[in-house]
């Protein structure tokens, strides 16, 4: 226990011992009426010996009574067990989970699902689905310089995926050499095996080399052939699916997604807006489609006839009779797709972001929905009619969630999802996909689109809520609100936050945002309400460019740390302006001087209802081994009174930290609720609970079965997200990247 812990624990038992004295004191005068009552003595030393025994077991009843209760105190969560649960994925992990953004699909006669991503972090990037169960991975997809691709086809004997084989160094085991990249199509049984082929290259001889410029852009079989969309080269080539032998090529310009009609004509889209069949010898046919905003993926039903997923307003699958010129004979799903009715709310036929369609030989109808700047999975089955016959979820990557406050933990977030929670259900099936919040027609400046945010805060201010979004680096934070009358359940731009670039170049790299300052930081706010970054809408400055971490306090201040002795600066929130957007300023701004116990201030979270301050850093007792900008340090500390002046901590204690060098103990994030500092460690994503009031661990929270007792690494600086619910039970809600979720924990005090 530190000197600190001591004391407080000191001024804990005096304060004890004057209660106890107290409590005698009044217990000597009862027992003294009651007995003189009972006795009707008037000489009091005759009862002398009984008064000490009273005594002795009163201060014995009392001190035992102190003990448990200051024991109860400062470790009543270690006796509770804990429960693990999870958000965001059908599947909670081991060998199912869903991935992330699918890509590409192909749906087998039978119902069976072939998928296609570039990345998912657990080497899921492309999967075999079906009866809305995860069946097969289709395996030796990730690492080793590798991705996965956006085309994916079968037939009745093997799976075709786009894949991207960059250089290892390895040539003599048959790897690109330094500077290639061979973009190929690789051949797998239907098991999801490699299948390697005479002529084969790669270390197992079941990759074709199509190209080294670009990735192959479709793919798709009839009878013995297997057509090649070779974008890079704008052609179609056709091999044997066999012995994958090139039969013949035809020219087409920027081929994407590919469809075989009954007749063996070919469909493919072309530069991103244009539909063209051809014959299967290559011959352009006079059939095509150009009124379509935004076609992304195609295919031929029981009917023969062309649907097309088109990602434009609409949001909706277009049905076309071919069988003569393309004629738009019927939709499915509802027009304007999620953002029909109530904008972002989630219904079955309202899709968004759609980049799969397919359908069986019974006619059933599969979409898959990525929202917006690859926001997650959403795949759902349909019959014929438009029922819903099953939906799987995999929302989550590189993201964390938070409640907001006014609903006691039954309404969450994340950076684009909006979650309903029912604690009642089992592990896993507590979370209703409730809203996704992102409107890239109507607000195609926010910043969503545009970078790459993580955790979220949600707070409420003036009664009303608000996102408040980081990202991995802390190098911004966003801020969004909402306006259900116009805007349903969409989050809508409001603010935003950046540091200053250490190049001393612009803070935002690139054409976004617009009239952006040209170097230093700037606050942004949407100050005429349409969401977009317009002229004059920026207060600008310049600062240390380092940043440790930010916080949003339960008033609406925003505050953040750097790296240097003056290092955390206050945003008091001065109001909401006209439009309901929060008003921060660097006229308003305030510098504060870092507590002489940091060396290199990191994480930061401050209560206005108590005034209570908790920093974490590296000290000069514990200072940091090289350089991690992504750790919280190596002490916490509790400063109460803290608007009062006060640095002097309350108490300070040691986290795990990295003492070696090799980085494999650290803590990445905290988060403080209630009576508890919860803290994750990085790569084991083991959370150690504090004591607020003391500092003490009390216990340690590790994935549990229900997860599979497993869990990536935390990689963002905001990946534990702590609340305590009225009934004292305390969630926990904790990244976990690597199958596609958020951990949450469930225990009580």
């Amino acid at each position: 226990m530190s000197m600190f812990t001591n004391l407080v624990s000191n001024h804990i038992f005096g304060y004890v011992m004057k209660k106890v004295i107290v409590l005698f004191s009044k217990l000597y005068q009862r027992v003294n009426k009651y007995i003189l009552k009972i006795t009707k003595l008037s000489n009091k030393r005759q009862l002398k010996a009984l008064y000490f025994y009273i005594f002795g077991l009163a201060i014995a009843f009392i001190a035992i009574s102190v003990d448990i209760n200051i024991d109860s105190n400062v470790t009543s969560i270690a006796a509770t067990t804990y429960k693990t649960s999870w958000l965001g994925n059908t599947f909670g992990g081991g060998d199912k989970w869903v991935q992330n953004n699918i890509e590409a699909m192909y749906v087998a006669p039978n119902g069976t699902v072939y998928t296609n991503s570039h990345w998912d972090e657990g080497g899921r990037e492309a999967s075999i689905y079906k009866d809305g169960n995860v069946i097969g991975i289709v395996e030796d997809t990730h690492g080793w310089s590798r991705l996965g691709g956006k085309a994916v086809t079968a037939n009745s004997k093997y799976i075709y995926i786009a894949l991207s084989q960059g250089t290892i160094g390895n040539t003599d085991k048959d790897y690109p050499p330094d500077g290639i990249t061979w973009y190929t199509v690789r051949r797998y049984d239907l098991f999801g095996k490699p299948a390697p082929f005479t002529g084969g290259r790669g270390w197992d001889k079941s990759m074709l080399i199509i190209s080294n410029k670009s990735e192959v852009t479709g793919l798709a079989t009839t009878g013995n052939e297997l057509y090649v969309s070779d974008s890079a080269n704008n052609k179609i080539r056709v091999f044997n699916s066999e012995t994958m032998q090139e039969l013949r090529s035809f020219s087409v310009d920027k081929p994407g997604a590919i469809a075989i009609d009954k007749q063996g004509n070919i469909w493919v889209i072309q530069n991103q807006n244009k539909i063209q069949s051809y014959s299967a010898t290559g011959k352009p046919l006079s059939q095509q489609i150009t009124n379509i905003a935004k076609p992304t993926a195609i295919a031929i039903n029981n009917q023969d006839r062309l649907l097309v997923a088109d990602n434009g307003p609409h949001q909706q699958i277009l049905i076309y009779n071919i069988k003569n010129q393309p004629v738009q004979v019927g939709t499915f799903g509802t027009k304007g797709g999620i953002y029909a009715g109530v904008p972002g709310e989630v219904q079955p036929l309202k899709l968004y972001g759609i980049t799969g369609v397919g359908v069986d030989a019974a006619g059933n109808i599969y979409v898959n929905s990525n929202g917006f700047n690859k926001s997650g999975t959403d795949l759902r089955k349909f019959s014929p009619s438009g029922k819903q016959l099953w939906q799987l979820h995999g929302l989550l990557f590189v993201d964390n969630a938070d409640a907001d406050p006014k609903t006691d933990g039954l309404e969450v977030f994340t950076k684009q999802e909006h979650f309903l929670i029912d604690y009642n259900q089992p592990a896993g099936k507590q979370w209703t996909y409730k809203a996704y919040t992102l409107n890239p027609f109507k607000y195609p400046q926010d910043p969503r689109l545009h970078t790459s945010p993580d955790a979220t805060f949600v707070r409420r201010i003036q009664g009303k809520p608000f996102l408040y979004l980081t990202d991995m680096y802390s190098s911004f934070v966003q801020i969004y609100r909402f306006n259900p009358a116009k805007d349903g359940k969409v989050a809508i731009p409001a603010g935003m936050f950046v540091g200053t670039h250490g190049g001393g170049e612009k803070s935002m790299p690139g054409n976004w945002p617009a009239h952006q300052p040209e170097k230093g930081e700037w606050i942004w706010r949407d100050r005429n309400g349409n969401g977009a970054f317009d002229k004059d809408e920026y207060d600008k400055s310049e600062d240390y460019p380092y940043i440790g971490g930010w916080w949003v306090d339960s008033k609406g201040d925003v505050w953040k740390t750097l790296r240097t002795q003056d290092g955390i600066r206050r945003y008091p929130l001065q109001g909401l302006d006209a439009n309901g957007n929060p008003i921060y300023t660097y006229a308003s701004m305030q510098k504060q001087k870092t507590p002489s116990i940091f060396t290199d201030l990191r994480r930061i979270e401050y209560f206005p209802q108590t005034d209570t301050m908790y920093l974490s850093g590296f000290t000069t007792d514990h200072p940091a081994i090289g350089d991690d900008t992504k750790v919280v340090g190596s002490e916490i500390a509790r400063f109460d009174n803290w608007s009062k002046g006060n640095s002097t901590p309350s108490w300070r204690t040691v986290i795990p930290y990295d003492t070696t060098g090799k980085r494999e103990v650290a803590t990445a994030a905290m988060s403080v609720a209630g009576d508890y500092v919860f803290a994750v460690t990085g790569k084991t994503a083991e959370v150690y609970v504090y004591n607020a009031k003391t500092g003490e661990m009390v216990k340690k929270l590790k994935p549990g079965p229900e997860v599979a007792g497993e869990s990536g690494w935390i990689d963002i600086p905001h990946g534990i997200r702590a609340i305590r619910r009225s009934n004292g039970e305390y969630v926990v809600f904790v990244e976990e990247d690597w199958k596609g979720k958020v951990i949450m924990y469930r225990l009580k005090s």
